[in-house]
């Protein structure tokens, strides 16, 4: 039987663990009377059986798995999430539908969604609707009733490959077919994604809607690489009105808007593809202007200045992932979605390969296996950090960020260098 794909795509991490039971790989759960079998297929050959979750049809892409106990609807409208198969290791999923508050960009982005024991219904004062019908509505294939523990286990153990969702007609075809199909997918290595889950048109955060007081501190210019809605509104928040550009966006129309300040966000897809922003920011660090950048922009700022980047094992994807900042010595705990990391050395202040930009250090680092979480420049103002500040969803540990990046832009616009902004900035965090 063919395999015919649904408009979504996706990569996967897959892990096979031969300790675990076939009786292990079939979860049982409450599942609606209306679904219909599926089936989870990693590019090792390695099978989890279950029932349909969500729209039926056919999700390829990369399995990956996230370890929050809350924020689902955040997750699966991250952005960077695209081309992704996301397995939540919290066994309870849905609890609380879904509502018109809590979406982070403009659709769910997952390619595939894979749960333990989905909820019958919501159950919850904000919920407008169950998160099945969200998914059917937009078309997001889903597989519930599987271990999702044996499944997270077998990603941590091997490293990250593609997958594919089959539910309903699909699901009848040979393992054969079914695999077939997610080895003619295309991998997460050189994949270009940033374009296509960017804006096409260039809009305007004001401060007075998130409600500041007053005339407007800064004026930032944000590129859209897969930008979730609360990062714009945590710094208009603080009274900076944020113009959100495309991905495609030049240094002329970074200049057409004044900025006091540029910004390049978080986003799927591999980094080693993002050349077109390398330059741009590359021209933005030549004009002086402070940049700071979260999760893929952190990878930016680490190929503009010259280091590599590389794929990890699985990568970190939850709300609980503890960073250490190497200048304060404080932990945080963080938000983190992200598969690719930048390769700098971690021994101190280095030289960075394009010289012209002078000194770097490695500013934070995880604590669970040493992946370089932010770059701090010693010579011009910018920095950037892995992990996403914003906490939608997450913790606030990082929130300081946004005020760090505001008295760059202050104390820059006030003509001290930036080897006194970033020792000042060091010295307030440490009070």
């Amino acid at each position: 039987m063919p395999i015919v794909e649904s408009n979504k795509v996706t990569d996967t991490n897959a892990v096979t663990d031969e300790t675990v039971t076939a009786k292990e790989t079939t979860a049982t759960a409450n599942t609606p009377a209306e679904s219909t079998a599926a089936v989870l297929v990693l590019e090792d050959g390695r099978m989890f059986r279950g029932r349909s979750y969500g729209a039926t049809g056919v999700a390829l892409g990369e399995a990956v798995f996230a370890t929050g106990m809350t924020g689902y609807q955040e997750t699966i409208t991250d952005p960077s999430y695209a081309r992704q198969l996301v397995v939540q290791t919290a066994p309870h999923i849905g609890n609380t539908g879904v509502n018109s508050e809590d979406a982070e960009s403009r659709r769910i982005w997952v390619a595939g969604y894979v749960v333990r024991d989905a909820a019958r219904r919501p159950s919850n004062w904000r919920s407008e609707k169950s998160l099945d019908d969200e998914l059917v509505e937009q078309g997001i294939v889903g597989i519930q009733a599987v271990d999702t523990r044996a499944i997270t286990r077998h990603l941590r153990e091997h490293k990250t490959m593609r997958a594919g969702i089959f539910s309903g007609e699909a699901a009848n075809a040979t393992d054969k077919e079914l695999l077939d199909a997610v080895l003619a997918s295309a991998p997460m290595e050189g994949a270009r994604l940033a374009e296509e889950v960017s804006i096409d048109e260039a809009y305007v955060v004001e401060p007075a809607d998130h409600g500041w007081d007053g005339d407007a501190k800064f004026d930032i210019a944000a590129i859209d690489l897969g930008i979730k809605a609360m990062t714009p509104a945590r710094f208009a928040e603080r009274g900076v009105r944020v113009h959100v550009l495309p991905a495609t966006a030049t240094l002329e129309d970074v200049k057409a808007v004044n900025p006091h300040g540029f910004f390049m966000s978080n986003g799927p897809g591999d980094p080693a593809t993002a050349d077109a922003q390398v330059k741009l920011l590359r021209s933005v660090l030549d004009e002086k202007l402070p940049y700071f950048g979260i999760c893929f922009g952190n990878q930016i700022l680490g190929r503009a200045l010259g280091f590599g980047t590389y794929k990890l094992k699985y990568g970190h994807r939850g709300i609980n992932q503890p960073v250490m900042d190497r200048r304060t010595g404080k932990v945080e705990i963080t938000s983190q979605n992200h598969g690719f990391a930048v390769d700098a050395p971690m021994d101190g202040a280095t030289l960075a390969p394009e010289e012209r930009f002078g000194r770097v250090e490695v500013s934070h680092v995880s604590l669970n296996d040493d992946v370089v979480e932010g770059l701090a420049c010693l010579d011009i103002p910018a920095f950037s950090v892995q992990y996403h500040p914003e906490a939608a969803a997450g913790p606030h540990d990082a929130a300081y960020l946004f005020d760090r990046f505001i008295a760059l832009m202050e104390t820059t616009k006030n003509g001290q260098d930036a080897t006194q902004t970033s020792n000042s900035a060091k010295n307030e965090d440490t009070k």
